[in-house]
């Protein structure tokens, strides 16, 4: 009968040592073993358009993003970001908020187009009806958060206009100098984009 005597001894040692605790129960082992990450920016009530909450961080230190699309010979374009403070994640990354890290999500007039871990991208002919059209980059962190500066996303706008089959034209320039700080007197972009102090890229 001395097996039962060795459990009861336990017990009496672990009410001593103050309670469960120092018996190492789950809630000890959650507490010393797993410790959560430093959370990084403000979540705020707003959202994107797919219901993802913005992740304020400061002006100072803050990624952003400039964007530059070029014709292509067959209608098509091509789209080039510049980024600052920012560095894109592989695939498979833990889905958690890090500083400067994650993926831009590329718009064409508010539809999604793709998500990018690279600073280039093609834009097909046939994506880009005849008119003009606004191609938005907007930079997510992992857990798809939108990184924010002021309330508004860091994000730049490029406006292209597609003129009919077989010709294309640039839309009116506007000079680009991404820089390498944010600062208060920075022009925003022509969308009305806070995030990025850089303007919306040079439109083509």
């Amino acid at each position: 009968m001395s097996w039962t005597r060795v459990p009861l001894a336990a017990l009496v040692i672990c009410a001593l040592l103050g309670g469960s605790a120092g018996c190492g129960s789950s809630d000890a082992r959650e507490r010393g073993g797993a410790p959560s990450a430093s959370p990084v920016g403000k979540l705020l009530d707003r959202t994107d358009e797919q219901g993802r909450h913005y992740r304020e961080v400061d002006k100072k230190g803050a990624p952003n993003v400039a964007i530059e699309v070029q014709p292509d010979s067959d209608d098509s374009w091509d789209v080039t970001l510049t980024l600052h403070r920012f560095r894109f994640s592989p695939a498979g990354t833990p889905a958690r908020a890090v500083a400067g890290r994650g993926i831009a999500v590329l718009y064409l007039d508010g539809r999604t187009l793709a998500e990018l871990r690279t600073a280039e991208y093609h834009l097909g002919a046939a994506l880009v009806p005849r008119g003009t059209h606004h191609v938005t980059a907007r930079l997510y962190a992992d857990d798809r958060t939108v990184w924010a500066v002021g309330g508004k996303p860091v994000e730049s706008t490029a406006d292209i206009t597609q003129s009919q089959a077989g010709e294309t034209l640039k839309a009116p320039a506007t000079p680009t100098t991404p820089a390498p700080t944010l600062s208060d007197n920075a022009p925003e972009a022509r969308t009305g984009t806070g995030g990025s102090p850089d303007p919306g890229g040079k439109a083509s």
